[in-house]
């Protein structure tokens, strides 16, 4: 069997899994730039290994169930549901609006956990779409972005672009020298804020869970709700709350490196 590249293999996972679509082949080769001989082979590898399936009467591509139940495991094995989700419960309860935690991934963040502190009148649920953080436009992304060196911040957003600035707010930010700006100014404010920016009608701020030591930022929580309620002087009085948040988050965060079994066990025969 000829040699199929690992990384054109996670380009279509990748494809499949925004959104989670069935696509023709055609579409996953356009899509990727990839010849459509070359896409067949690929997806006829996955449907092998058990990560993708085809429909029998469209012919469609689709992931199966394996990525989704591996990500389940994984995503039980870092602690969040178990330590971080307590704390996200407990601010949302505290600031009576939408709380998410996103955690870094390469140069892009994730949200990965939410709660909704809202019991009454407006309330703000976001749309179920990809887990991806847009950085330009959302106050998580801002607070992760002051913490990085100009050049690196520029050069995560640069990467995936500012998109098409109809999906989001009126207030959306469509310029590197605007971004730049915004993320001083984040950087002297101590957390982020968006208004009407990620989404029409929605305020957020956020703040960056930095470790103790200084090191990198690890992640970020955020709080988010109807501009009409979220406004500047409530955003100014919760932002002691998800600063003091993003800190007690930090002082145990469960995805700290930490000995598996497997280092444990070798740890055993060695000594």
């Amino acid at each position: 069997m000829a040699h199929i590249p690992a990384e054109r293999c996670l380009d279509i996972i990748e494809l499949l899994a925004d959104g989670a679509v069935a696509m023709p082949l055609g579409e996953i080769a356009t899509r990727l730039d990839l010849a459509k001989s070359g896409a067949h082979r690929l997806l006829a590898t996955l449907v092998d290994l058990g990560w993708a399936e085809q429909d029998a009467e469209t012919g469609f591509y689709r992931l199966s169930m394996r990525l989704a139940i591996l990500g389940q495991r994984f995503f039980v094995a870092t602690g969040i549901p178990d330590i971080c989700q307590p704390l996200v419960d407990r601010l949302a309860s505290q600031s009576r609006e939408f709380v998410r935690l996103a955690v870094v991934d390469g140069s892009s963040l994730t949200w990965v956990a939410h709660a909704q502190g809202a019991t009454g009148g407006l309330l703000y649920q976001p749309t179920l779409g990809s887990n991806t953080v847009p950085l330009h436009a959302t106050a998580t992304g801002k607070a992760w972005l002051a913490t990085l060196a100009t050049e690196q911040a520029a050069e995560n957003v640069l990467r995936v672009g500012f998109g098409d600035s109809e999906k989001y707010g009126p207030n959306v930010i469509r310029s590197l020298d605007a971004l730049l700006h915004e993320i001083e100014a984040t950087r002297n404010r101590g957390y982020g804020i968006a208004v009407n920016e990620g989404e029409p009608g929605v305020s957020a701020l956020a703040a960056a869970i930095r470790p103790p030591d200084g090191g990198a930022a690890l992640g970020v929580v955020s709080v988010a709700g109807p501009s009409a309620r979220m406004t500047e002087s409530r955003i100014a009085e919760m932002a002691p709350l998800v600063m003091q948040a993003a800190t007690e988050l930090a002082s145990f965060w469960p995805l700290r490196t930490r000995p598996s079994k497997f280092s444990s066990a070798s740890n055993m025969i060695a000594a």
